[in-house]
C-alpha cells in the first residue's frame, strides 16, 4: 500500500492536473457502481455499465476539473493555512460552491440520462433541497479538517475517497426517476 501511495505521489508531482481529473472521475464511478449495486440493490445481470459511463464522465468533464479548479481559486481568495482561514475556506466553499456545483451537478447528471428541460427543472425542484440539507450533514467538517490539515493538490483527492459514498448518493438521487 505504501508503494501505491508513493507512486500516486509522483504522478501528482509530475501530473497534477490529470491524477486529479483521473481519480474524481474514477471514484465518481466506483460511487455509481457502489451506488447501483448496495443501494438500488440491482445485481450484477442488472447492472447498467452505461449508467456508470456517463456518472464517470460527470467526474472526468465536470467534478475533476472544476473542484480542482475551485479550490486554487478559494486558496487566493482565503489566504492562509490557519483554523481561521480554514473555517472561512469551508464557509465560502459550503455557503457560495456547493449550492451552485449541486445544482449543475444534478443538472448535467439530467441532461446526459436523457430529460427534457422541463423534467430537468422538475427533478431540480424535486431532489435539490434535499440533497443541499444532506451536503451540510456530511461536508462542513470534512473541509473543515481538508482546509486545514491537506496540501492543496492532495485536497481533490482527499474529498474523492469521502466521496465516495457522497457519489453513492448523489448518483442515486441523480438517476431516481
Amino acid at each position: 500500500m505504501a508503494g501505491l501511495w508513493r507512486s500516486y505521489q509522483a504522478l501528482m508531482t509530475k501530473y497534477p492536473w490529470t491524477v486529479q481529473i483521473v481519480t474524481a472521475g474514477s471514484l465518481v464511478g466506483v460511487g455509481d457502481v457502489i451506488s447501483q449495486q448496495l443501494i438500488e440493490r440491482r445485481g450484477l445481470a442488472n447492472h447498467s455499465v452505461r449508467r456508470t459511463a456517463r456518472m464517470m464522465s460527470i467526474g472526468f468533464f465536470f467534478v475533476g476539473p472544476v473542484i480542482g479548479g475551485w479550490y486554487k481559486v478559494l486558496d487566493r481568495l482565503v489566504v492562509g493555512g490557519t483554523k481561521s482561514a480554514a473555517m472561512k475556506k469551508m464557509l465560502v466553499d459550503q455557503l457560495c460552491f456547493a449550492p451552485c456545483f449541486l445544482g449543475a451537478f444534478l443538472c448535467i447528471s439530467g441532461t446526459l440520462n436523457g430529460l427534457t428541460v422541463e423534467e430537468n427543472v422538475t427533478k431540480l425542484k424535486r431532489d435539490y433541497t434535499d440533497a443541499l440539507i444532506s451536503n451540510y450533514y456530511l461536508w462542513p467538517p470534512v473541509q473543515i479538517a481538508n482546509f486545514y490539515f491537506i496540501p492543496l493538490h492532495h485536497r481533490l483527492a482527499v474529498v474523492q475517497i469521502v466521496a465516495v459514498v457522497w457519489n453513492s448518493y448523489l448518483s442515486w438521487k441523480a438517476n431516481k426517476m
